[in-house]
């Protein structure tokens, strides 16, 4: 898909990497290229800054930030771009990811970061491919027949569930 952007992730430490599996599957399901970054919003500032600033110009359409503990990943991006930005709050640390969500969350007015639940990587891969699904039919077909699978999945489980009560 030539004319298709680019999503990117960007993680605060590469020990996110593991709970941010489900994102990477749903972009090759979905054939949608993305690239994965690591960058933190503390003690990378810089690198978090520049790579925000030039996301469009280089063919981004999404920004994702997985951050855990004070995860103000989310939001340097978010305001250093017009890009749309989803923020992962990370499980992670004495709180299990409540103050991560919390951080991402809580914007301030005029940086909007959309959240998922908390290490949900699935959905928002999910929510960045409806973002540019907007203005892509093919992926917009896409989520169509994945909502369908879905459906199908769960009639399968419930076709099961009541094979195990008729027995």
């Amino acid at each position: 898909m030539n004319n298709q952007k680019k999503i990117a992730i960007i993680m605060g430490s590469d020990s996110d990497y593991e709970r941010l599996g489900g994102a990477f599957d749903i972009f090759k399901k979905f054939d949608v290229e993305f690239t994965a970054h690591v960058m933190s919003a503390h003690r990378t500032p810089n690198a978090a800054h520049n790579f925000a600033t030039t996301a469009r110009e280089n063919g981004y359409g999404v920004l994702i930030a997985a951050a855990g503990l004070a995860a103000h990943l989310g939001g340097v991006l978010a305001a250093n771009t017009t890009l749309p930005v989803i923020g992962i709050p990370v499980e992670n640390g004495a709180l299990k990811g409540l103050d991560a969500l919390l951080a991402t969350v809580q914007m301030p007015s005029g940086i909007p970061v959309a959240t998922v639940g908390i290490s949900n990587a699935t959905n928002a891969a999910l929510l960045a491919i409806q973002m540019l699904a907007l203005s892509n039919d093919v992926l917009a077909d896409k989520l169509v027949e994945y909502k369908k699978e879905m459906v199908e999945v769960v009639e399968q489980k419930n076709i099961k569930l009541q094979g195990k009560l008729n027995d």
